[in-house]
């Protein structure tokens, strides 16, 4: 049986409100720029939303896939044999791990608007890194796609 080529996709956008506030940020270059005139006024309100859209697209946009045999999450690519247990994070224990139990040698690719989260075990004695924290909205699905791809032998 060929494993399927892609298990889980999932891309983390930046929530509504950020792009509230890059609009509110293109409103007040706008408004900065008023004295000036009317042309310079809508060129300030036009570059300052569109680099401030570019700046919540850029950091809010993520992807996190299983894909073939590996875990990519953001520009991080983790073949899947150097990692362990898969513990799915509610809310509370995502928060715990991300503050007060975290270990300055972990890879984490986190984004503190999204409450859930798994956490991976590295089992690669050559990396010092103890776990990857990845940031999701669905753990459960994320945690049974890791299992499934590492279960299910290539071809």
């Amino acid at each position: 049986m060929v494993p399927p080529a892609q298990s889980y996709d999932e891309r983390l956008t930046a929530p509504r409100s950020w792009w509230l506030i890059a609009a509110g940020i293109g409103v007040g270059c706008g408004l900065m720029l008023l004295p000036f005139g009317l042309l310079p006024m809508l060129c300030g309100l036009v570059a300052g939303a569109a680099l401030a859209c570019v700046g919540v697209s850029s950091y809010g946009s993520v992807r996190v896939r299983v894909v073939a045999d590996s875990l990519v999450a953001g520009d991080a690519r983790i073949p899947l044999p150097a990692l362990g247990e898969v513990a799915e994070l509610d809310a509370e224990d995502a928060r715990a791990w991300r503050t007060h139990r975290a270990d300055a040698r972990a890879h984490m690719m986190l984004r503190s608007y999204i409450p859930t989260a798994v956490r991976i075990e590295v089992t690669d004695p050559q990396d010092p890194t103890p776990y990857v924290y990845i940031s999701t909205r669905h753990p459960g699905q994320l945690a049974a796609a890791l299992r499934s791809a590492r279960e299910t032998p290539a071809a």
